[in-house]
């Protein structure tokens, strides 16, 4: 480990620290929960539903922002630039709908309804970690031993992806990961093209969907929208998300035949990087740094490190469903063994877009937590010696 990379790990426990001492009880039983939690610790979500923790609505100005400090040491500048970009898109997106939408609350598109939970003590020398989501966001970091051991998943998602500002350029937060995305798809000769086309028609969402972990079993399927929140639905509200889904699938053309050729499997599906000329695996690396690049630079650095030569490269597998035209839905995946970068953007006529980064192995840092657990003979799930 480098020094820069115990800087990033210092930084969050700084901000970590300062933030829980400047909570009342009442907020900090809410906001700081056992690290032993790991049903808690591997939820999370994108979707305007209750992501556990603090929200900033129940918070005073400093104490919002000491949240702020807390997620930009997590994030690149670039990354923190477009995760609170992606905030403020609730207020335009409450316009585009009339002001209308509740999702069973008083408001239900909230720029204040961001929530964030510290799991674990900070300051006491022990794992510890923290979150941070609300629509279209979910930040998550695990600190072991001085370092940052888990710094995935990280989503990031806009809604609408593209809208007008005052000029002649529009607001596009998440506009590398599609432009990148399609430039290499488009780069692609026939015969490269038939194999990473999954499906001429793009789900409607991530196949991966909020998981604590994807690929088990058979492959995952695209859960449905209303699985992917905390509360469950039932009543008209069940009924409208349902509508929702059914529409959109609908609208798409997306059948059960699209939908089994699109399962994300543990073995990465698509095309393969050894499959790619010299400027497409460029192309590939550039895609990869708008995914990586969303953590602070010390930590990313070390992430496109490992893509840097060819024979690290060459396992990772880049797959497309749906159309290259833009404003047309479309989606794609770049998987390996240790990484998925996966993008969709289908919804509201190809004009909202979700996007994670993961890893299966140190999502939620659990293969680094369960070996340092696993050395002192201790259960990560419970925090105490199980001989």
């Amino acid at each position: 480990m480098t020094d820069a990379q115990r800087d990033v790990a210092a930084r969050m426990t700084d901000a970590a620290v300062a933030l829980l001492d400047s909570l009342d009880d009442a907020q900090r039983e809410i906001a700081q929960w056992p690290i032993a939690d790991h049903d808690e610790r591997t939820r999370w979500f994108y979707t305007p539903t209750d992501h556990g923790g603090l929200p900033l609505l129940a918070m005073r100005p400093r104490q919002q922002q000491l949240t702020h400090r807390l997620v930009a040491s997590g994030l690149s500048r670039a990354g923190y630039v477009t995760v609170t970009t992606v905030m403020g898109l609730d207020n335009v997106l409450d316009m585009s709908e009339g002001w209308t939408s509740t999702w069973g609350r008083e408001r239900g598109r909230d720029p204040q309804l961001y929530y964030v939970r510290v799991f674990g003590d900070p300051s006491g020398g022990e794992p510890w970690g923290w979150r941070f989501g609300g629509h279209h966001v979910s930040v998550n970091h695990v600190i072991v031993d001085g370092e940052v051991a888990g710094t995935t998943p990280i989503f990031i998602g806009a809604d609408p992806a593209s809208a007008p500002l005052l000029g002649p350029h529009p607001l596009r937060p998440l506009a590398g990961a599609e432009d990148l995305g399609r430039e290499l798809v488009r780069s692609l000769d026939e015969g490269q093209l038939h194999e990473a086309l999954l499906s001429p028609v793009a789900p409607t969402d991530l196949v991966s969907a909020n998981r604590p972990a994807y690929g088990t079993g058979d492959g995952d399927l695209p859960l449905p929208l209303s699985a992917v929140w905390r509360q469950r639905f039932d009543g008209e509200l069940l009924a409208r998300i349902d509508r929702v889904q059914a529409l959109a699938e609908a609208e798409a053309g997306l059948t059960a035949d699209h939908l089994q050729a699109l399962r994300l499997t543990r073995v990465p599906r698509g095309i393969a990087a050894t499959s790619l000329a010299p400027a497409q695996r460029e192309m590939l690396r550039a895609l990869l740094d708008v995914y990586v690049h969303r953590i602070p630079d010390e930590l990313a650095d070390v992430e496109t490190a490992k893509y840097a030569t060819d024979d690290v490269l060459g396992p990772l597998r880049f797959a497309w469903a749906g159309s290259t035209d833009v404003g047309a839905g479309h989606y794609y995946r770049v998987q390996g063994a240790d990484l998925l970068a996966e993008y969709d953007n289908t919804q509201r006529g190809a004009n909202h877009v979700h996007t994670v980064w993961r890893n299966p192995r140190l999502d939620f840092g659990v293969d680094v937590l369960r070996a340092h657990y696993d050395a002192r003979h201790l259960d990560p799930h419970h925090g105490h010696d199980h001989h």
